[in-house]
C-alpha cells in the first residue's frame, strides 16, 4: 500500500484540495482529512510516539533489572564493599538491589528516549502540525492513485508533500 500525506495550512485549503481530488475522480473512501473537525492522529492510526517510548522502556527492562541485580550482587561480592553491617550476604543482597535500580533507570532512560526519538517515524513532525492547527490530506492507495494525487495536491502549494510504501510481510 502507497501512501501520500500532504500538509496544509489550513481548513479551506485543505477542504478545496479533497474537492479537487474528489472531482478528478479518486475514491473518497480512500482518502482522509487529519485536523480540527475531522478525524485525529489517533483515530487515523498514526503512531503515538509516548506508547512507542514505554514498550522500549519495557523491552529493555527485561533484560536490564535482571542482568543489573546479578551484576550488583556480584560485584559485591567480588569488590567486599560493605554497605551495612548486616554480614556479607545481607550485603550483597543490597548490593544486587542497587544493581536492579540501575537497570530499571537504564531501561527507562535509554529505552523510553530511544523510544521517543526513533520508535514513531515521521509520525511524530505530524502529529506536531496537526497540533499547531494544521491539516493533513492522506491518500492511500496504488503508486498510480498517490502519483495522480501528487499531480494534483501540488496545486495547492501544501507545506510538506511526503510518499510511503508500507513494507509487506513477505
Amino acid at each position: 500500500m502507497n501512501y501520500l500525506i500532504a500538509v496544509l495550512s489550513d481548513r479551506i485549503q485543505a477542504e478545496e484540495a479533497y474537492s479537487a481530488l474528489e472531482k478528478e475522480g479518486l475514491p473518497v473512501n480512500q482518502i482522509d482529512i487529519l485536523g480540527q473537525g475531522y478525524k485525529t492522529a489517533d483515530e487515523y492510526g498514526l503512531i503515538n510516539p509516548n506508547v512507542q517510548a514505554k514498550k522500549g522502556a519495557n523491552r529493555l527492562a527485561l533484560w536490564l533489572i535482571p542482568f543489573g541485580f546479578v551484576a550488583g550482587y556480584a560485584f559485591n561480592a567480588l569488590t567486599g564493599i560493605e554497605i551495612f553491617n548486616i554480614g556479607s550476604f545481607g550485603n550483597h543482597i543490597i548490593g544486587g538491589l542497587l544493581g536492579t535500580a540501575a537497570g530499571a533507570l537504564g531501561a527507562y532512560l535509554v529505552g523510553g528516549g530511544v523510544g521517543l526519538t526513533v520508535g514513531s517515524g515521521d509520525a511524530l513532525p505530524y502529529r506536531n502540525r496537526l497540533n499547531q492547527g494544521k491539516y493533513l490530506i492522506v491518500v492511500k492507495g496504488t503508486e498510480e492513485l498517490t502519483r495522480q494525487a501528487t499531480r494534483i495536491l501540488r496545486q495547492f502549494e501544501p507545506e510538506n508533500l511526503q510518499g510511503y510504501i508500507e513494507p509487506t510481510d513477505a
